[in-house]
């Protein structure tokens, strides 16, 4: 019995031993779960450990990153979306090294804001009585220096230039033009003073893409009419300038930069270049797939049919649009969806959809998305920038966008879609909402 008694007290003790072992692997798993509140540097740049943890259990992909995460620098923004029993979502930020006052050139990302702006203007003239919509004929005409007049739009089935056909060029290729139209249509007074009520008061959208203009050009903008199916005139607006004077600001980057051929050594003036930040961007983002997870006076006057074309534009490839066409050769599927495919190439998965906004210029990289995997029920929102120009010389073709910033926005995107698999979650989302009907 004695002998007996002995052996059930080694079992005992074994028992014991090997469950206090367990922990270790539990500790592990502690080390991304979220729990540390958000570090805030006496700069005002913003840091959760949580997060900072995952980039630094893939040292493969992000032991530069981190490295240089001042010199290039790298923000991240990820949002868990967590539901309820009746799906409705409860949506927590995380950041990696996030300052609102540290300038970036947001390049394309202010198409975002200024496609939303639109469809809300279009629906403020309705409730005025004025008969139009996103589809409407919009004539853009030329009334001062450096504008240019609009008649037609090959790219549009029927040849009419339209706010709708806009937007969708802007979410399919990021259409530079299209752009600029939509700037002209609003007027730069009207989209940022609208930006700054919603409360992104440090936003200056200051100018149009890709064409030199002068700061008295970009502040005078087109005269537009808009159509009816008889060239009858609906609504018409003068051309108009803005007197608004914004907060003066010393933005600068680079050691050096090009103008003209000619090597300028210092740094670039960006203090009349558009400017918002990647904060901004996100909770823009978030505005338009949960509009209720944003104060009030920061959701945009949308009509249900708006966020439908709005989820289906954003998430399409541009080889699946009827119109505009654009063939798969120099379109690829991954052509405006930099988190998760990077630079990829070929056909991506159907299940997997990213309802986003990408940004490249003057070495800048930059995607602001929300993204969903139907099949694994999972969702999640993504934002990231990051400066690549080791160089640090502007104008000189010489960014680092193959070997640096596609393959970090590539490893970024899965690093946090394979966490986003593996966490637990009390209820799986409903995502019907955002499963689209593409044109093909």
């Amino acid at each position: 019995m004695k002998f007996i008694n002995l052996k059930i007290k080694e079992l005992l003790i074994l028992i014991v031993f090997i469950a206090s072992c367990n922990p270790v692997k539990k500790m592990q798993t502690e080390t991304i779960t979220p729990k540390a509140a958000t570090v805030v540097l006496p700069d005002g740049t913003k840091t959760d450990v949580f997060l900072e943890d995952i980039l630094k259990q893939y040292p493969q992909y992000f032991d530069s990153i981190l490295a240089h995460k001042k010199d290039w620098n790298v923000q991240i923004i990820y949002t868990q979306v967590n539901r309820g029993k009746n799906n409705l979502p409860k949506l927590t930020n995380y950041y990696f090294n996030v300052n609102s006052a540290r300038y970036f050139y947001p390049a394309s990302t202010v198409k975002l804001p200024t496609a939303l702006l639109a469809l809300q203007r279009i629906n403020e003239l309705k409730t005025t009585g004025i008969n139009i919509d996103k589809n409407t004929t919009i004539i853009t005409e030329s009334g001062y220096s450096g504008q240019t007049s609009v008649y037609n739009d090959p790219t549009a089935s029927d040849g009419r230039p339209t706010i709708a056909n806009y937007i969708k060029k802007i979410f399919l290729v990021s259409d530079n033009d299209a752009q600029n139209r939509l700037y002209e249509f609003l007027g730069q007074e009207y989209l940022n003073e609208q930006l700054h009520k919603k409360g992104y008061e440090e936003v200056q959208i200051l100018h149009r893409l890709q064409i030199a203009l002068s700061e008295d050009e970009n502040r005078h903008t087109n005269p537009v009419k808009f159509l009816d199916a008889n060239n009858n005139v609906l609504y018409q607006q003068p051309l108009a300038f803005n007197q608004t004077k914004y907060a003066k600001r010393n933005d600068t980057l680079g050691k050096a930069y090009y103008k003209s051929d000619q090597l300028i050594n210092g740094a670039m003036d960006f203090s009349k270049k558009n400017r918002i930040s990647l904060e901004s961007l996100h909770t823009i983002l978030r505005s338009i797939i949960f509009p209720n997870s944003v104060l009030p006076k920061q959701r945009f006057k949308l009509t249900p049919e708006d966020f439908k074309f709005l989820y289906q534009y954003m998430s399409q490839y541009p080889a699946e649009s009827a119109f505009p066409p654009y063939d798969s050769t120099n379109y690829q599927d991954a052509f405006g969806k930099f988190l998760l495919y990077g630079s990829q190439k070929g056909s991506l998965p159907k299940n997997i959809r990213i309802f986003n906004k990408i940004g490249d210029a003057y070495g800048h990289l930059l995607d602001v998305a929300y993204i969903v995997d139907f099949d694994k029920k999972i969702e999640f929102f993504l934002s990231a920038e990051i400066y690549c120009n080791t160089d640090n010389v502007l104008n000189d073709d010489k960014y680092d966008y193959e070997t640096t910033g596609y393959p970090f926005m590539k490893n970024l995107g899965k690093v946090i879609y394979d966490y986003e698999i593996n966490r637990k979650r009390e209820h799986y989302p409903d995502l019907s909402t955002f499963r689209m009907v593409y044109d093909k």
